[in-house]
């Protein structure tokens, strides 16, 4: 009877220990492609509180993006739309995203339905989107955009 109660009493430990050790283990880090989708919600909040500090971190010097319309716009033009209220997000809801990185650069494709405004106008509708990422001293910033509305 002792050699029961000492088996259970050791097998009771030895779990007790595994669910401590699972408790104790350090939170794994996010992966790349988590980071970069990361990025995009904070890219879209930015957009919609106007911050441009946000949006400059996040969106390298020399990023060009293409619109529905074929046009080009750059990071100062963009940020200084959104800063002073020319462009707008008012609501929005991101859909699915995918991320495929490949070494120090990474591709975003995704969507998101939006109640918005460019350059003054209504820009409301779903977009689809992919935005490409180079890691740039550590830190991952969008360097080409383009985006299409859904119909």
């Amino acid at each position: 009877m002792k050699k029961l109660a000492g088996t259970i009493l050791l097998l009771t430990a030895c779990v007790s220990l595994v669910f401590a050790q699972d408790k104790m283990a350090p939170a794994k880090a996010p992966s790349t492609a988590d980071s970069v989708k990361q990025l995009e919600r904070d890219w879209l909040a930015a957009e919609k509180a106007g911050d441009a500090d946000k949006l400059s971190q996040i969106i390298a010097d020399d990023w060009i993006a293409l619109g529905p319309d074929g046009s080009t716009i750059n990071k100062q033009t963009f940020i200084a739309d959104y800063k002073s209220g020319k462009s707008k997000v008012e609501t929005y809801e991101m859909g699915p995203m995918t991320a495929k990185v490949m070494g120090n650069v990474a591709v975003v494709q995704g969507s998101d339905t939006e109640k918005s405004k460019t350059e003054g106008k209504d820009s409301s509708g779903k977009y689809v989107w992919m935005d490409v990422f180079e890691k740039r001293d550590g830190k991952w910033q969008a360097v080409r955009s383009q985006n299409a509305m859904v119909k």
